[in-house]
């Protein structure tokens, strides 16, 4: 199982339409944060996944791609 975070969080920013700014904003991190997550080149403290998920009313376990088998 691989992990694509960076993928599902630009989907889902994109699906909401909104900037990497308002997304970095409503979490207390820089745009250039988001965009590094989006890009794959550095994920998010695993204390924001909450966060992250909460905001775009996912589990942390769909944030994360898990899919119970």
């Amino acid at each position: 199982m691989s992990i694509n975070i960076n993928e599902k969080i630009a989907a889902l920013r994109k699906q909401r339409g909104i900037s990497q700014t308002e997304l970095g904003a409503a979490l207390g991190v820089s745009s250039q944060a988001v965009s590094k997550w989006e890009k794959g080149t550095s994920c998010p403290d695993i204390m924001l996944l909450p966060s992250i998920a909460a905001y775009f009313e996912v589990t942390v376990d769909e944030l994360l791609g898990y899919k119970d088998t």
